[in-house]
């Protein structure tokens, strides 16, 4: 087949997937499937090698990926049932004081977004803001916005979340080095988010009667809060209360949020009644995987061949390694040394599971999608395309994920499709490891970028703030694509110096 008649199938394939997920509601993992097959047969690949074509693509994904986003998702299931991320909110308030409470929600969903998906960190965290909104008498927005923000952003951009492992396995890069340049990345976009919804909630958007009602009372008017809101005060932590759940799914198909929220409650309720865990222990739970697989990532270019403290921090370094030792201690000190059986904490951890299988099936049904596309030579076709237009790698990364997550919603997908279809490009660029994990990340802020109406998690976060559709395209779309703009340049600079 001719190079305009690859480019032709690939962009077709696109738009067919599209077509399927958007106009038909086939499920991403089906689509992506039948449009690999699809694509393979036209593009030449014999119905013979078609089958291992197909399995080596998810095979290559399923190795690098399944276990470290079961244990990933583990992590968060204890964390999230033992109490801690009320502990991490709690604590993170007391440090940064009253006055700062919106930087502290902001800061503890930053944390807390590490180890736990968005949409359940969201669901996690919105009744702490209810609580704080009501008792400082200000708006639900001031500190739902940038807290609901900070969740994104490391959902995007970081390891474990599906979207980052999946791109990692894709171009072989090192998660160690996409957390060594991500982290930092990530806090300072965290930060700019931050003012730039803080200066976005000077403005008192209307609330939805339910919402407004739930957080601050029935006799309370939009006026009342925009009244507040003129006049300075200091916030302090009131009572959680309950909240609305919306039917729609996340980001990562499975289920639902409402669906994991009534799973979680039922396994709480065969819990022992405890204290919840410290603020320290909770914080060192969610930095230990971190700074485990930093330390393998430094070890291997610090130390020489051979050295024994190398070995063993390139073992306990390896991802699956330092999330699985990470497991086994959040179960015991969140779990058996709080009086959870050991039944009870394997229906913890194992409820973690359903939710992140169909995103690890997501992402296996990409790469094999990936590999259809370096078969049947498309992907060497898109690469001479896409290198005569001139722009740099990050920039082209960084605009197809854009492109594909306004167009599609899910940033997991985005993410996904678009290392399939520049994988070719990247392995031709002979780039260093530096390099790789920064277009990784250029790609993760075109993931961030331009949450609206198809996504799902956009859904639950305009719900569960009462925003109206138009508010949230004003509020929730503008800060999620500044956020997704500032970290692509700020990987673009950071380029100069890998």
């Amino acid at each position: 087949m001719s190079p305009t008649g690859l480019l032709l199938l690939a962009a077709g394939g696109v738009a067919v997937l599209l077509v399927l997920v958007l106009r038909f509601k086939m499920h991403p993992f089906v689509a992506l499937v039948l449009v690999s097959i699809a694509v393979a047969l036209i593009g030449g690949i014999s119905p013979g090698d078609l089958v291992g074509t197909i399995e080596a693509g998810m095979g290559s994904v399923f190795g690098h990926i399944a276990v470290i986003i079961a244990l990933g998702a583990m992590i968060g299931r204890i964390i999230e049932l033992s109490g801690g991320a009320r502990s991490l909110a709690t604590g993170m308030i007391n440090k940064f004081g009253n006055r700062r409470t919106p930087l502290a929600l902001t800061a503890t969903g930053f944390l807390l977004g590490i180890p736990v998906f968005f949409e359940v960190g969201v669901i996690i965290l919105m009744p702490m803001a209810y609580g704080i909104a009501r008792a400082a008498r200000k708006p639900l927005l001031l500190f739902a916005l940038p807290m609901c923000a900070a969740m994104l952003v490391v959902h995007a951009f970081l390891p474990p979340h599906p979207g980052p492992v999946a791109v990692a396995g894709v171009f072989g890069a090192d998660i160690g080095r996409i957390l060594m340049w991500g982290l930092p990345l990530t806090a300072v976009v965290t930060l700019v988010c931050y003012l730039v919804a803080r200066r976005m909630t000077r403005t008192v958007y209307p609330m939805a009667d339910d919402v407004r009602a739930e957080v601050y009372g029935l006799d309370v008017t939009d006026e009342d809060i925009a009244d507040w809101n003129s006049h300075p005060g200091s916030a302090s932590a009131g009572s959680p209360t309950g909240h609305h759940l919306p039917s729609t799914g996340g980001d990562h198909p499975g289920l639902s949020p409402a669906e994991e929220v009534a799973a979680s409650t039922t396994l709480v309720n065969q819990l022992p009644d405890r204290p919840a865990p410290s603020f320290a222990m909770i914080a060192s739970l969610i930095l230990l995987p971190i700074l485990l697989i930093l330390s393998g990532t430094l070890a291997t270019s610090l130390l020489p061949d051979g050295n024994v403290v190398r070995s063993i921090l390139i073992v306990v370094g390896a991802p699956f390694v330092a999330l699985l030792i990470d497991v086994l201690l959040a179960g015991y000190l969140l779990g058996l040394r709080r009086g959870w059986s050991l039944t009870a904490l394997s229906d913890v951890a194992g409820s973690a599971l359903p939710g992140v299988a169909v995103v690890i099936l997501v992402a296996g049904a990409g790469g094999a999608f990936g590999k259809v596309l370096v078969a049947t030579h498309i992907g060497d076709a898109v690469s001479t395309t896409l290198q005569s237009t001139g722009l740099p790698i990050l920039a082209l990364a960084f605009v197809f994920t854009m492109v594909l997550r306004a167009a599609q919603g899910s940033a997991t997908v985005a993410l996904v499709t678009t290392a399939g279809v520049i994988a070719p490009l990247v392995a031709a660029g002979g780039y260093g490891p530096n390099q790789l994990a920064l277009i990784c990340l250029a790609m993760g802020a075109g993931g961030l970028a331009l949450s609206h109406v198809n996504d799902a998690g956009y859904w639950i976060v305009v719900k569960l703030t009462g925003l109206s559709v138009k508010d949230g395209l004003r509020t929730w779309t503008v800060l999620t694509t500044i956020g997704g703009i500032v970290g692509f340049l700020l990987t673009a600079a950071l380029w100069q110096l890998a």
